[in-house]
């Protein structure tokens, strides 16, 4: 696709990216942004139990009535980066027993498959400042189902379906309201707040919007600290009075009044302690919905909200308009508005142009700038502070003695209070490392400088333990998830220099620093014996074992790990390539290099003893027991295909440039025979002058791709499976410690509580894997070219190159959710109103993996993190087609 005259060659020419670019010396138009979590009840930083029960210590039914200590939610939330000041949307049909101000969803014990969200809303469209962000809710006009979407689900078993929103039939003939939410900023700090609301229905209905603005609760924590104050003004505005903020004015076009109380928790309710006539933070829900007349404040407090009683004919579409600015702005507040709206968003879509110049399908345009859309929905503000959370707060009940032993115990140095990006905003808001270093990845391909910041702040020292290990996730600092940080960081480089032509080398060295001690901590740490063979734990991969990898296997025995071997040799790959970048600008960084490359080589040794079974043709984890035996787990599992993330190519004309390094990696391999043997024709010059470096020789891959491109193995219409589709009929047994273990193909929901039960890694589609595989192919590619072939798909006869491969499997990930040749997306499955009806047809949800043989959508259906990966695969596509023919299809 050739781009129009005139058009800007880069995303840095549009009047978004110089405000990316101006955002490296002076960060105010980042300030504010959608930084509110989808959920902040339910999460481990607001559960004070004893014994650490989050969910039913804050549940969604207190959400309303208690003041959160680290956070805030609400629906379209938009705030400045310390949640100061919060905007949101609050809705009413008239026929709800409470107010619709944050979203709703089962926990981790009510859901038949886990924490599932119940609602209907899409991220639409953003920038990286969130000059402009757009989102659309889908609110029903009858009373939303609560009871109805609790009880069914807990009559619902591990084998059955989820009971969601539309199973319910509210949304037939179109009785809902769409409600699109958006923002747009005139300046760094003057943000507009539109809300368009039509209904879809038949018949004439009524909604009340209350577009709400308040202060995040920071006064109840210590005595005498300071309270901000909302006023109201005589016109009709409010003045808003923040000891952290300069004096800002919320205007609300058109409202019918403004309703006042203080984000403070209703004792009273919750408690049964206080007074029951107070301001509380559920006071505009008691007054709107409760018609308690006194539970609101006329003139003054911390929350309000403006409200709208709006009759709307069917079809109808009514605008409101809002704004909140310094207190100081010049002019009327609405007299520029529409012009602004107007005009960031012509700026979105110039910047999307640009980026999206080699895109010529337009459903792949569709997909990916939703996808990025959804990425900078799912920003929030992570505000977590161990050891206070520990210790409780000096003007609250003291929390119970044993929680200072229980959860994230040890990790009392972490102190987070960061813009970070979620997995998905309302099932996982809080960051997890391997999500975060992959979702940095897809923020480098528009946002390189985010993307480098958040690779960042998981090894800074407010972070990372003194010990050097990292961080997993709130439920659990102290697991491990995959060591993919330098991964990420080498492409993030990578993309940065691609956006910029300058390469980042302060960047590469402050995170490489870094993560030679995490590497050390895992060579300390997660290989028992000392021998390069690795344990780890789940890392991230849940159930796709036949127990609990993370807890010790019983009778003394070591589980060796396939895959945490393989991410070690991933890991030290990539800090090879990194250390050989720096030291081309500064040569004592060679011997980082010479140190990374030997460190691979042992790893490659023991991998090929260790877990490599010559005869099946796979790696598998191993059982090593007291006495010595060892016993192969050979189950056919992602597990073993991860050796083939393990590859990097040294490009000869690097080498001499560094001949110190070059010389004493041939001295190494010279007196060591016996690991040159083992890694991939290193002293075999391979395309254009490069060497090889890999776990697997061409046998050894084309053996793993036999079982990886076989359809009735790992092969999916829609990428590779989790695990083997040849358990389907017959599981895998293993016989263990008097135990008869089992792992079945399960393409879908997951049929164990394993983890919590709402992911399933044992059938389904993944992206993160898929992509990282995808990734190795093109590696390999590079080094032997067009002329090494692979039969794919297996029993085909057909051959095809490893980059064609890599081709076709992207293309079958990206199908999951661009319409395919007969109108439908998979992800959808059979649901008929998102794929046929035009006001749902166009909104793309991106799930956190996908039904091994159908596609359809399965776990959390926002999860833009990794699954927004697929942004990346459109455009490597797309680039590739612009430069060559199409590949052959698998």
């Amino acid at each position: 696709m050739t781009k129009p005259e005139g058009a800007p060659r880069s995303i840095f020419e549009t009047a978004e990216g110089r405000r990316l670019v101006a955002a490296r010396s002076d960060p105010a138009w980042r300030q504010w942004g959608p930084y509110l979590s989808d959920r902040q009840w339910g999460t481990v930083r607001e559960d004070y139990s004893p014994g650490g029960d989050a969910w039913d210590y804050l549940p969604h039914d207190h959400a309303r009535s208690r003041a959160y200590r680290w956070g805030e939610d609400g629906i379209g939330g938009f705030g400045d980066r310390h949640l100061n000041w919060c905007l949101s949307l609050a809705l009413w049909n008239g026929r709800d027993p409470i107010l619709k101000e944050r979203l709703f969803g089962l926990t981790n014990q009510e859901g038949n498959h886990g924490e599932d969200v119940k609602e209907l809303y899409y991220y639409l469209d953003g920038v990286p400042t969130h000059a402009f962000m757009r989102m659309l809710y889908k609110y029903p006009q009858a009373a939303f189902p609560y009871g109805e979407l609790v009880a069914e689900n807990a009559r619902r078993g591990l084998d059955d379906p989820e009971y969601e929103l539309l199973d319910t039939g509210l949304f037939d003939e179109g009785r809902y309201f769409d409600v699109a939410i958006a923002y747009a900023k005139a300046t760094p700090d003057d943000v507009l707040m539109r809300v368009t609301v039509t209904n879809r229905g038949p018949e004439a209905a009524d909604l009340t919007l209350l577009p709400q603005l308040w202060a995040r609760n920071t006064w109840s924590w210590k005595q005498g600290a300071p309270k901000p104050e909302l006023m109201a003004g005589s016109d009709g505005s409010v003045w808003a009075r923040h000891p952290t903020m300069p004096p800002m004015r919320f205007f609300a076009e058109g409202a019918a009044e403004v309703l006042f109380t203080e984000n403070d928790t209703n004792t009273h309710r919750l408690f049964g302690s206080g007074p029951a006539d107070g301001f509380y933070k559920d006071g505009i829900d008691r007054c709107v919905v409760g018609g308690e007349a006194n539970a609101v404040n006329r003139l003054s407090g911390t929350k309000c909200a403006a409200r709208y009683d709006l009759h709307l004919g069917p079809g109808e579409t009514r605008t409101l308009r809002l704004r909140l600015r310094a207190e100081t702005a010049p002019g009327a507040p609405f007299a520029d508005y529409d012009a602004v709206f107007a005009e960031r968003a012509a700026e979105a879509d110039a910047f999307y142009a640009a980026l999206q110049a080699p895109i010529a399908d337009p459903e792949m345009r569709l997909v990916q700038r939703q996808a990025l859309a959804g990425m900078l929905w799912s920003k929030q503000l992570y505000h977590y502070d161990v050891r206070e959370w520990l210790a409780g707060d000096p003007a609250q009940p003291a929390p119970a003695p044993e929680r200072r032993r229980g959860r994230n115990s040890d990790w009392a140095h972490l102190r987070a209070n960061d813009i970070i990006s979620m997995p998905d905003a309302w099932e996982y808001p809080w960051f997890a490392s391997w999500d975060l270093a992959l979702q940095a990845i897809v923020f480098a391909l528009f946002d390189p400088d985010f993307a480098k910041n958040q690779l960042l702040l998981l090894v800074d020292e407010a972070y990372a333990h003194p010990n050097a290990a990292l961080p997993a996730y709130e439920w659990g600092f102290g697991d491990a998830n995959p060591p993919v940080h330098a991964l990420a960081a080498w492409r993030v480089f990578e993309l940065d220099r691609q956006h910029t032509g300058t390469p980042d080398h302060a960047f590469l060295k402050r995170i490489f620093n870094k993560l030679t001690l995490n590497f050390t901590w895992w060579v300390n740490r997660k290989d028992s014996d000392d021998r390069n063979l690795f344990q780890g734990g789940f890392l991230g991969l849940d159930n796709i074992g036949i127990f609990d990898r993370s807890k010790p296997v019983g009778d003394g025995a070591t589980l060796t790990q396939s895959d945490a071997t393989a991410w070690m040799a991933t890991y030290a790959l990539n800090l090879m390539r990194i250390a050989i970048e720096l030291a081309l600008q500064d040569p004592t960084y060679e011997d980082m290099a010479e140190k990374f490359f030997e460190h691979f080589l042992l790893i490659a040794a023991a991998t090929g003893e260790g877990v490599w079974d010559e005869g099946e043709g796979f790696f598998y984890d191993v059982i090593e027991t007291r006495d010595g035996r060892r016993l192969p787990i050979r189950a056919r599992t992602m597990v073993g295909l991860v050796p083939i993330f393990a590859v990097a190519t040294i490009n000869e004309c690097d080498l001499e440039r560094l001949p110190s390094l070059r010389d004493r990696m041939v001295f190494f391999l010279r007196n060591r025979p016996d690991l040159a043997t083992l890694v991939s024709r290193w002293n075999e010059p391979g395309q254009a002058r490069s060497a090889l470096l890999s776990l697997l020789r061409g046998h050894r891959l084309k053996a793993l791709l036999h079982r990886a491109l076989d359809p009735a193995e790992f092969l999916s219409d829609h990428g590779l499976r989790a695990v083997s589709r040849a358990y389907a009929d017959q599981p895998f047994c293993f016989a263990w410690d008097g135990r008869d273990l089992g792992l079945a193909y399960e393409p879908a929901e997951s049929r164990s509580r394993l983890f919590g039960g709402n992911s399933n890694w044992r059938g389904p589609v993944w992206m993160p894997v898929n992509y990282l595989l995808i990734a190795g192919l093109n590696r390999f590619h590079d080094y032997y070219g067009p002329d090494f072939r692979v039969e794919a798909p297996t029993g085909s006869g057909q051959t095809s190159s490893l980059r064609e491969i890599a081709q076709a499997l992207a293309r079958r990930l990206i199908g999951l959710s661009v319409r395919g040749a007969d109108g439908r997306r998979p992800v959808y499955g059979h649901s008929r109103i998102e794929q046929e009806d035009p006001h749902f047809r166009d909104l793309v949800l991106f799930y956190e993996y996908y039904d091994g043989d159908t596609g359809r959508g399965v776990g959390a259906s926002h999860q833009t993190g990794w699954s927004g990966l697929v942004a990346l695969l459109i455009q490597d596509i797309s680039e590739s087609v612009a430069q060559t023919p199409a590949p052959p299809r698998l």
